[in-house]
């Protein structure tokens, strides 16, 4: 697993300075834009190096053991990696789309309802689309679903 990301891929950056809001401060103001959008883009960054250590490692490791169980230990850990590098290339797209969204002047509000997501929620979980209520309400009905 990576050293700069949990299990399910939540940033774990480096040098993060939480945002304070100013009372009466509007939501989504330039300076909370510029704050996510630094967010993001050290995220990338973070992710971007993972990918370049991954093929690094790829390469300097590859070797054609003749134990067979040496061998299928390899692959295993190779198949790992690029499970986990594939998950992390759908985040990058991810990112890259919310970042265009912060260019558009239309991040940090909910999609389905509209109401403001929330400066925590979204330091959380930066690519967050749908508030906490939205959110919880799609997980119980996939709960169901699931369950049928």
């Amino acid at each position: 697993m990576s050293k700069t990301a949990t299990p399910d891929t939540q940033p774990v950056l480096k040098n993060f300075v939480p945002y304070k809001p100013k009372r009466g401060e509007e939501y989504m103001n330039e300076k909370q834009r510029e704050h996510f959008k630094q967010i993001l883009l050290d995220w990338r960054n973070q992710l971007m190096q993972e990918v370049d250590r991954t093929v690094h490692h790829m390469q300097d490791e590859a070797a054609n053991y003749p134990d067979p169980a040496d061998r299928a230990t390899q692959e295993e850990e190779f198949s790992l990696e690029l499970r986990t590098r594939d998950r992390e290339r759908k985040l990058i797209k991810k990112i890259d789309s919310t970042i265009e969204l912060i260019a558009q002047d239309d991040y940090g509000f909910c999609d389905s309802c509209g109401i403001e997501i929330g400066i925590r929620r979204l330091e959380a979980r930066p690519t967050a689309n749908k508030c906490i209520d939205c959110k919880t309400l799609d997980e119980i009905k996939e709960k169901q679903l699931g369950s049928l």
